[in-house]
């Protein structure tokens, strides 16, 4: 297996990791509750799911740092500038995952109705920067490689036009989720989020399954790599 086959292979499964947290909808359910902090239920859902996150904000990262040097040939402002907001990403990610900590950190040492009005806080503070963390910076991070992949060719095209399409897609649900028009969690949103959704786990299984397609940035690099060293 040759270099770029490696690059492809695991920037192709970080791509598929980023699929754990799938789950953190159901896991985050109870911590929504107003009278969390003082209700009963396991705290272990909300651990569980910040664990899956985490996992998912250093996939994240590890997907613009491995597809780096490859796009990069492409356009190097956007591949710097994708690898920049990934990390983004990663840091909204780690914020809101450090707020429902604290707020099981408060239920477990018996804040009590005084931790109400923080914990109902720090769950606000969660949405709103999901919004920008697994929303607005997503779709910045499918515009940027959307475009570098899509002239590239280092895939089939129908896969960057679909990143594409979902980044204004999920612009838009997450411009009416912030002036109200809906919840972050619904229906509308949950069907506008779809197409980003399947532009990623299809380029990860495509990265996985096939690898980059023959063009001149391949064969650039491949090129390089056979030079022989003196």
């Amino acid at each position: 297996m040759d270099s770029l086959r490696k690059t492809a292979l695991v920037a192709g499964v970080f791509y598929v990791i980023t699929f754990v947290s799938i789950p953190t909808l159901a896991l985050y359910g109870a911590v929504h509750d107003p009278n969390y902090i003082v209700g009963p239920g396991p705290d272990t859902p909300i651990l569980v799911g910040g664990v899956l996150e985490i996992i998912v904000a250093l996939a994240g990262i590890g997907t613009a740092v491995v597809l780096y040097p490859v796009v990069k040939r492409q356009g190097e402002a956007r591949a710097l500038g994708f690898v920049a907001s990934r990390t983004l990403e990663a840091a909204a990610i780690f914020v809101g995952v450090a707020c429902l900590l604290t707020v099981v950190t408060l239920r477990q040492a018996g804040a009590g109705a005084d931790g109400l009005v923080a914990g109902q806080a720090l769950v606000a503070f969660y949405d709103r920067i999901s919004v920008l963390g697994q929303g607005l910076i997503p779709a910045v991070n499918a515009l940027l490689l959307g475009t570098l992949l899509y002239q590239s060719r280092l895939v089939p095209r129908v896969l960057p036009v679909l990143g594409l399409i979902g980044a204004v897609l999920l612009v838009a649900s997450d411009a009416a989720t912030v002036f109200g028009l809906w919840d972050r969690v619904s229906p509308l949103s949950g069907i506008l989020v779809v197409p980003i959704a399947v532009w990623e786990f299809s380029l990860g299984i495509y990265l996985i399954v096939k690898g980059f397609k023959p063009s001149p940035i391949t064969a650039g690099m491949t090129a390089t790599n056979n030079q022989p060293t003196l």
